[in-house]
């Protein structure tokens, strides 16, 4: 799919961070956009910002049932839907493993894996009937498909997830000989200034944690504790890595990342690791995040 005008996309997660990036791209090329979004409030001030055909359903990519509804307005209101883009994501604080709480996985895993799901049974099943070149767009992370951190575990294990899923996605489509494609979206750059960073004000009650945990830092903090540690951090344009990953939908690219020689040399030396018997990640100097 080389041009955008007038073809339909849906954004999951769209009404703020990498969504509303994405959405902004979308926009400025002509397409028409769904954003589907669990907040309302923020759906709705989102929507009154973008310059284009763009609507709004609220949307829990939990909920197979919200997810659907979706599908059915998208297609009702337009008749196709040419770009999905499962973007929708949270996290749960740093904790060792045995530390988390049934509730911590079942909330982050209920988004990040199975809205993705419900993402692809929802719409590529239309898709195909429709006939049209299409693509599925899936947002994992380096943190959990390229080297995950250690401390992150309940979110680098839904991220692995999806990373698997749509290399299983992506090769059922070609064997299938559908019209249809899947890439991997990577957010990547430097850090990402985004809501995953607060996303503990979506978490619903019934997945409230079972016992207190360390509050996960907003961006701010971490920056601040960075700075006094000296680090330098490097943030990532949003805007910018939304029309990278436009370009990679274009160049039919299944992993859309920047720097893929340095994540090839982290995955060379995984290799090596694992080629060996050995524990993937160094236990060295892991950083607490």
């Amino acid at each position: 799919m080389k041009e955008f005008r007038d073809k339909v996309a849906v954004v999951t997660g769209g009404a703020s961070g990498i969504g509303a990036a994405l959405v902004r791209a979308l926009l400025s090329e002509g397409a028409k956009v769904v954003i589907g979004d669990v907040e309302e409030g923020a759906l709705k001030k989102a929507l009154e910002g973008f310059d284009g055909e763009v609507s709004g359903v609220v949307t829990d990519v939990s909920d197979p049932a919200s997810v659907e509804a979706l599908a059915e307005q998208t297609y009702s209101a337009h008749g196709a839907c040419h770009l999905l883009f499962n973007n929708a994501g949270v996290a749960a604080p740093s904790a060792n493993i045995w530390e988390t709480t049934p509730n911590d996985f079942r909330w982050v895993h209920g988004v990040n894996v199975h809205g993705v799901m419900h993402g692809i049974q929802s719409f590529v099943p239309r898709m195909i009937k429709g006939g049209a070149e299409g693509h599925i767009i899936n947002t994992s992370s380096h943190d959990g498909g390229i080297s995950p951190l250690p401390y992150q575990s309940v979110y680098a294990s839904s991220k692995a997830a999806v990373s698997i899923l749509t290399e299983c996605l992506a090769a059922q489509l070609e064997s299938e000989g559908t019209n249809l494609g899947a890439s991997l979206f990577y957010p990547s750059g430097g850090m990402l200034d985004t809501g995953i960073w607060t996303t503990d004000r979506n978490r619903p009650k019934e997945f409230e944690r079972e016992r207190p945990g360390i509050p996960s830092p907003t961006v701010e903090q971490f920056k601040e504790a960075s700075e006094k540690a000296g680090w330098t951090l490097q943030f990532q344009d949003l805007d910018e890595l939304a029309r990278f990953t436009l370009d990679g939908v274009r160049e039919k690219r299944f992993v859309i990342a920047m720097n893929l020689a340095e994540t090839e040399v982290t995955l060379s030396d995984r290799a090596k690791r694992i080629g060996a018997g050995n524990l993937p990640i160094d236990p060295q100097g892991i950083p607490q995040i």
